[in-house]
């Protein structure tokens, strides 16, 4: 077994890279966040992907010799990661979203686990605490089974866990897997996942919640054929490299099951009721029963659950 290439007493260097399309408003709290970390061997790269907002004019205000300022024209946030990627200058890579935070011992955490890891983990992530738009705390469901413990291409494949907001990676993996997916304008992050835990770079979970991710109107705003179609793409491609092998019938029958769940709850969101009835029939069709929801992160009898939700008359 390879050992890691780093001691506990060493403090490698991190790129943190903040993705920044009109989040000026958010921006200045992620920010401090990151130049908070107890790990102070960093670098900050904020990659503007042409906002509109005075992002520019916010980031001149944050005096600080760590902070970087990339701006580009507006490719989206699979760009934007990928501008970060080629900037950062240190051989960890971690990414935060602009409207997200970490907590002051997140970076240290990751690193002492990096050190204590055999060499071929590449990524580490922590838990996640959601909140509101005003940094308020969300409750935080107790049915999801994600528990400290390495991840594979198979958790990845059945469900976008963990956030990308608390990865960190070895920046050599990217050479090898290649970039974030430009053509993906959602799920860049899970199909990047499933690309790297494929190739062999083992990924590594941490539960303690040292991340914290924002929920609010512009985050949730999303239009659903459009996030069908991206997921949708990155599981078939999945299935045809051979992530999991395509013999694993019964496992990506729960697979598409799952997707099309979700796909049925973002269709119902965007108030396309019919579709998010044809999809939950789909989902429930192709695998009827999950005995251990847990496993996919919903709580017993999710889909009646649903339901019953998409079934009430609408609230006027």
């Amino acid at each position: 077994m390879s050992v890691s290439p780093f001691s506990p007493d060493e403090k490698p260097g991190v790129s943190v890279v903040i993705p920044a399309c009109n989040y000026a408003h958010y921006l200045p709290q992620a920010v401090a966040s990151v130049l908070a970390q107890s790990h102070a061997q960093l670098e900050l790269l904020i990659v503007d992907d042409g906002s509109t907002d005075g992002t520019r004019a916010t980031v001149a205000t944050l005096a600080e010799p760590r902070l970087r300022y990339v701006w580009q024209e507006n490719a989206g946030l699979s760009a934007a990661r990928n501008t970060g990627l080629r900037e950062a200058r240190f051989p960890f890579v971690a990414f935060l979203d602009a409207d997200d935070l970490w907590a002051p011992g997140l970076l240290a955490a990751v690193m002492e686990k990096f050190a204590a890891l055999p060499a071929d983990f590449a990524a580490i992530a922590t838990g996640a605490t959601r909140m509101d738009a005003g940094g308020k705390p969300r409750a935080v469901p107790g049915y999801t089974d994600l528990r400290t413990g390495e991840l594979t291409a198979r958790d990845f494949c059945l469900r976008n866990r963990p956030l990308s907001s608390s990865v960190v990676v070895k920046k050599s993996a990217f050479a090898d897997c290649g970039g974030f997916d430009p053509a993906l304008r959602s799920s860049e992050d899970r199909d990047m996942w499933i690309r790297l835990t494929a190739r062999g770079h083992r990924f590594f979970f941490l539960a303690e919640p040292l991340a914290f991710i924002r929920r609010h109107p512009q985050n949730m705003s999303k239009n659903a054929p459009r996030m069908k179609q991206n997921s949708q793409r990155v599981l078939v491609r999945a299935w045809r490299s051979g992530a999991v092998s395509r013999l694993a019938v019964p496992f990506w029958l729960r697979v598409f099951a799952i997707h099309y769940f979700l796909v049925a709850w973002t269709h119902f969101d965007d108030g396309l009721r019919a579709r998010a009835l044809r999809y939950w029939l789909a989902s429930v069709v192709l695998w009827p029963c999950f005995l251990r929801p847990c496993r996919v992160f919903e709580q017993p009898l999710f889909r009646l659950r649903a339901l019953r939700h998409f079934l009430l008359p609408k609230r006027a």
